[in-house]
């Protein structure tokens, strides 16, 4: 039987709505009133989802979709179907329009026909409306991260791609609880602040949306109208990628996979471990032809190697935080969460790390919690107070550096940056965080006069919350991720640096791992470039740090900072000629090896390269074609080496049973002799080096020295040996005789090297 085609009959009519003579019924449109229209055209509404996307007004469904730009608008079903249009309300870019036939809410699309620059339409396009969507955060991350207890905040935080209701796009959420309104601005929305305003999380200060269609590489801002009124565009302070400097948009990225813990790497990283760790500034140690930088991918086929012969354990970095100034050298980052794109992407830096692993090497970052700089796009005043930095410049702003010092006090601080640690260990594999600048961190009269600073809430000069800070940030790092290490650029004498803080954070130690021996450093360079004659008038300089040597778990740096600015090339404070330079230069190389610490050698200092170091040009290689540099860099490769293979040279470097000494009195001759002891074995015998300094250019001959152990010394390291670049003044087999000296049972007879060190061990 043939179906009708005649229309349905209509629906009953609803019973008349009784009204007053005067009242017109008007059918529902979505307009909203002025002041609404008003506040959404200056983008200055703080509830944009209470009126954007699909409301029920209690009469009809509603769409209202904000679109400058857009000529015409459709709605559509979830199949693609056209449902109505939707009105330009006035002259402005907000589109209304009242759902047909539809009383609950349900997935929609929009139909949008752009304009170009010239006002001619352009082709429609379909899109999800941002406004559909419901808030992504979950309650329990919203509570952690308000409490400022949230350990990796970077999961929620930030630009995340993924897919929501069925749908990709990107998840955005900053944290700026002073704003009057947030929007994410990009590539996908022309940089307009109207077109993506972001949902305020009152819990905590958040703001979030999600963008259908946005990816990874997709360039974005927050656009923040602050509680002072004024529109700052600002780099995402969770931003996972950036732009190439001078750019400075975030870029949207993935966030990569966890690493797992690696037994391994705790046991290459342990205080009773061999560590000797090259570091580096990426993108000076070397480049390509034609002056570029060489890229993650190129560093980890040619660094990789390169440390890995020459026998270092560790390569440590120089920052790789996104930063917009070449010669701060990372050291003020405007993206702590951001390799820099310098060299490439964050998987590129991540398939770094994990070459250098499968060549045996562990990988240190410098971190830089300390301050940060005052670049317009990035962390200052970013929701129009001062969020993450101190209000007061007495308590937030570093003289010597001009940038902002952060505000350890306020808890989501805190938080971001604690976070930050376990970010680069667990997403990227780092072995350790080398924490810099940590005096500056601990005194709040740091570089400061009377007056310029604040007294602590005890009328103390330590920063308190800084130091509640850092034992927060090691015992999370120490306890979620035991394999990796913190170590702290530290010059003062604040107590406890290294050692572990109580229970509730409150006392006890800073908690760090390492900490640079600063003191040393100063000390030995002041010797070493002394001109021999005048040495032994400054005997304590190469003895005193062994006053304090096992008060912490030291590294013993010769550092960028050491040749920079001025200061120039180690070899080049070495007193002397040409020869007498690279013969200090060895010796000091060796007692340094020989000397209790981790050992920590700059990039250019293993060839003595003359030139002090320049952050816009690679290393003087071709130094390396002449013998005397060629000699210093397998003098290292051999320290290196030894350092490993004997553990009486490491197992016990922040141990007092590790070290004695045996001569340190010969202030006249500037010779000293110490000896460095292994853990007894099963039998109670321990595995010693003796290290021995003649540190003028006179051949000693016929001097004896007292040893601790009978039997048939021999040469383990010569720093004067000819294959170094030396004279090649040496000892064959030392036989001990049972003649008492300088407090040892035994004693032999030996020739000393001039300028140099040696070390000697018993088969």
């Amino acid at each position: 039987m043939p179906r009708k085609t005649s229309a349905p009959s209509p629906a009953p009519a609803a019973p008349a709505k009784k009204t007053s003579p005067t009242a017109v019924a008007v059918p529902e449109t979505g307009r909203v009133d002025a002041a609404t229209l008003d506040a959404l055209m200056r983008a200055d509404h703080g509830d944009p989802f209470s009126v954007l996307g699909m409301h029920h007004t209690g009469t009809a469904l509603v769409v209202r979709a904000l679109l400058p730009g857009a000529a015409e608008v459709e709605l559509l079903d979830a199949l693609g179907r056209r449902l109505c249009a939707l009105t330009r309300q006035e002259d402005s870019a907000l589109f209304t329009g009242a759902v047909p036939r539809r009383r609950n809410p349900f997935e929609y699309r929009l139909r949008i026909r752009w304009t170009d620059a010239e006002g001619r339409a352009l082709e429609p396009v379909v899109v999800d409306d941002a406004y559909r969507f419901a808030p992504l955060i979950r309650d329990t991350d919203l509570y952690l991260l308000a409490e400022g207890t949230h350990h990796r905040p970077y999961e929620w935080m930030g630009a995340h791609p993924q897919i929501h209701e069925g749908t990709g796009g990107t998840r955005f959420v900053v944290w700026a609880p002073s704003a009057r309104r947030v929007s994410v601005v990009g590539s996908f929305n022309q940089w307009d602040g109207r077109r993506h305003l972001m949902r305020r999380r009152h819990e905590c200060g958040l703001w979030e949306i999600f963008v259908p269609q946005v990816g990874e590489g997709d360039l974005y801002k927050f656009e923040v109208l602050g509680a002072d009124g004024v529109v700052r565009v600002k780099a995402d302070p969770y931003a996972f990628r950036a732009e190439v400097r001078p750019q400075t948009a975030s870029v949207v990225q993935r966030l990569l996979p966890g690493v797992a813990i690696d037994e391994t790497r705790r046991q290459a990283n342990a205080l009773d471990a061999a560590v000797s760790i090259y570091e580096v500034h990426l993108g000076s140690w070397r480049r390509g032809e034609d002056g570029r930088w060489l890229t993650y991918r190129e560093l980890a086929e040619q660094l990789v190697p390169y440390v890995r012969d020459l026998g270092f354990t560790h390569i440590e970095l120089l920052p790789v935080h996104e930063h917009p100034f070449d010669g701060s050298w990372g050291y003020q980052p405007t993206g702590l969460y951001a390799p820099t794109s310098r060299f490439g992407t964050p998987e590129d830096f991540r398939a770094f790390v994990d070459a250098a692993h499968a060549a045996g090497l562990g990988v240190i970052l410098d971190w830089v919690p300390g301050h940060f700089p005052t670049d317009a796009f990035a962390l200052a005043e970013f929701d129009g107070t001062h969020l993450y930095e101190h209000a007061d410049p007495r308590e937030g702003f570093h003289q010597d550096w001009n940038t902002l010092i952060y505000n350890y006090g306020r808890t989501e601080v805190r938080n971001f940056l604690v976070g930050n640690a376990l970010y680069w260990i667990e997403r990227f594999g780092i072995d350790g965080l080398r924490v810099d600048a940590v005096a500056s961190m601990l005194y709040r009269d740091y570089s400061r006069r009377d007056g310029e600073w604040i007294p602590n809430r005890h009328g103390g000069r330590e920063n308190l919350e800084a130091i509640e800070f850092l034992r927060r940030a090691n015992f999370i790092v120490g306890t979620q991720r035991p394999e990796a290490v913190m170590i702290a650029e530290e010059s003062t004498s604040f107590p406890l640096v290294t050692r572990p803080p109580s229970q509730d954070l409150q006392s006890g130690g800073l908690g760090f791992h390492y900490k640079w021996n600063m003191g040393w450093m100063n000390d030995t360079l002041a010797y070493f470039s002394r001109d021999p004659v005048y040495r032994s008038h400054h005997h304590d300089q190469l003895r005193f740090s062994l006053m304090y040597a096992f008060s912490e778990n030291f590294v013993l740096p010769l550092s960028h900072d050491e040749v920079v600015h001025g200061k120039g090339s180690l070899i080049r404070k070495m007193p002397g000629d040409d020869w007498q330079k690279f013969a200090n230069l060895r010796a000091y190389l060796g007692f340094m090896w020989g000397h209790p610490g981790k050992k920590l050698l700059f990039m250019g200092c293993e060839f003595a390269q003359w030139n002090e170091w320049n952050e816009a040009a690679q290393l003087d290689w071709p130094l390396l074609e002449q013998a005397p540099h060629a000699g210093v860099q397998r003098l290292v490769r051999d320290l290196n080496a030894v350092l490993r293979h004997y553990p009486a040279l490491h197992q016990r470097d922040v141990q007092p049973e590790g070290f004695a000494w045996v001569s340190h009195e010969d202030a006249q001759h500037s010779v000293i002799v110490f000896e460095r002891r292994a853990a007894p074995d099963e039998a109670g015998h321990a595995a010693r080096v003796l290290v021995i300094c003649n540190l003028t250019p006179v051949v000693r001959h016929g001097w004896r020295i007292g040893v601790p152990q009978a039997g048939a010394w021999r040469e383990l390291i010569n720093t004067d040996q000819a294959v170094y670049g030396g004279s090649g003044v040496g000892n064959g087999l030392l036989e001990s005789e049972a003649l008492p000296w300088q407090d040892q049972a035994q004693s032999i007879v030996m020739t000393l090297p001039p300028l140099a060190t040696v070390m000697l061990v018993i088969d």
